[in-house]
């Protein structure tokens, strides 16, 4: 197999669209088989090319990224959408994540943690940009933590730092800050520590290295 990760780029603002394509070319292991600009396109070239992975606006000029997403899944239910945009409206993100998108970042993420996300996406995994993750939180404030966020948790309270817990669950800086953003406004918490005195007092986490609650218990 290929180690080359295929993509698919689609954006409505041309000069965006191609200056990206060029820089993730000339990056080692990529290789981008098509542009698009509209969800009509996004789609045929889709079934066409069959890339490993596509990079996906939210904002087109015939329609939404959730949309496109919705149509490539119907024909590719295996397909990998991260979705690229500008917009950090949690609303946007929910209806593209509900439509299947496997992650949602935004245009003020760096070149290299573009790149990082989309072997992310490539190899399973869901990146959700901090300040999306924490946007996303609020609106579950209160509600349970997902499974990962309480494998997060867990590490926080065994005294892990940030970059320690990337390297025990072999994920992202990124995504282990969104992680923290997301335990922080659903746990009411002001810092880290905050988020390990918040964990005790509402039953998920108990002392020593011994598992918490389930994940899915309410908080």
């Amino acid at each position: 197999m290929s180690d080359v990760i295929r993509l698919l780029i689609v954006d409505d603002h041309p000069v965006f669209c191609e200056s990206l394509a060029h820089a993730i070319a000339a990056a080692p292991g990529f290789e981008v088989v098509a542009q698009a600009n509209d969800v009509a396109a996004a789609v045929r070239l889709w079934q066409r090319h069959g890339p490993d992975v596509t990079l996906m606006d939210f904002r087109l000029a015939d329609g939404d990224g959730a949309t496109a997403v919705r149509r490539i899944l119907a024909a590719a239910p295996a397909a990998r959408v991260l979705m690229l945009t500008s917009s950090q409206d949690e609303s946007d993100a929910v209806a593209a994540l509900e439509a299947g998108a496997a992650g949602y970042i935004t245009k003020t993420v760096g070149f290299l943690e573009l790149l990082e996300a989309i072997g992310e996406v490539h190899a399973g995994g869901r990146p959700i940009g901090e300040e999306v993750a924490r946007r996303l939180a609020a609106r579950e404030k209160g509600g349970p933590l997902s499974p990962r966020e309480t494998e997060v948790l867990l590490l926080l309270r065994d005294g892990l730092s940030e970059k320690e817990i990337c390297r025990r669950l072999s994920i992202a800086d990124r995504t282990v800050r969104a992680h923290v953003a997301a335990i922080k406004e659903k746990l009411d918490a002001s810092s880290t520590a905050h988020c390990v005195t918040r964990g005790f007092e509402l039953g998920l986490l108990t002392a020593g290295s011994g598992r918490g609650r389930s994940p899915h218990m309410p908080v």
